[in-house]
């Protein structure tokens, strides 16, 4: 069986004025359906450029990315944007709710941009919720939660439409550790209960811990973890 998303010789270059940086030089590598990882590495190393890549949300200089064995083409906006609807789920260090909603509000909006009828929606958020432990906290904005509180509403808000691989960058970064600990202990869960593939971006050994496999990225090359 192939992998659930796969790259090959990806290469990523930033032109700054009469500069070529480069992000990230010839990174192959895979994961299969399930899996619990990792990208470590210094700040500058490449991991947020790469989760960006992974994610559909940026396109490669060269090299192939391919999700559920199907090449990406990056030619086609309507298609990437119904990949990331359908397939991906994207948790920011910074939350990234929408302030003047409720957290129910935040997790259902994803399926507004769906076919999904309003009594199947009000069964998928009210689940989510459930299982992130905020059901009680559903008619709150984001302002009247606490940091943990407001990263479990960004957990459910990707993971309210069964996406097959969760993409989370830095997802530890603006909470303490205790919280950090229950965050990673719900998300180990539903990585084993709901079969989600998670793949993280951190500087955080707590975080590092809990993985099953971590990739190392140096100067926009992976240098450990890729077998």
């Amino acid at each position: 069986m192939h992998p659930l998303v796969e790259t090959q010789n990806l290469v990523k270059d930033y032109n700054l004025g009469h500069t070529t940086v480069p992000a990230l030089r010839n990174v192959t590598v895979a994961l299969d359906r399930g899996e619990f990882a990792t990208i470590c590495g210094p700040s500058g190393s490449g991991k947020t450029t790469l989760l960006n890549l992974l994610g559909l949300i940026d396109s490669p200089t060269a090299g192939k990315v391919f999700l559920d064995g199907a090449e990406i083409a990056y030619n086609g906006l309507s298609k990437l944007h119904r990949i990331r609807l359908e397939k991906l789920g994207f948790i920011f260090q910074t939350f990234n709710l929408i302030p003047v909603l409720t957290a129910y509000e935040n997790v259902e909006y994803p399926l507004l941009l769906t076919r999904k009828r309003n009594a199947e929606r009000r069964i998928l958020v009210e689940h989510i919720l459930r299982e992130v432990k905020l059901w009680d906290w559903r008619d709150h904005k984001p302002n009247e939660l606490s940091g943990g509180q407001r990263q479990r509403v960004a957990i459910a808000r990707a993971l309210v439409n069964s996406p097959q691989l969760v993409l989370a960058d830095e997802p530890t970064a603006n909470i303490d550790s205790v919280t950090a600990a229950e965050i990673l202990d719900l998300m180990k869960t539903l990585n084993e209960e709901e079969k989600v593939t998670f793949l993280f971006s951190t500087h955080d050994p707590q975080v590092v811990t809990y993985a099953r496999r971590a990739l190392t990225l140096r100067d926009g090359a992976i240098i450990d973890g890729h077998a």
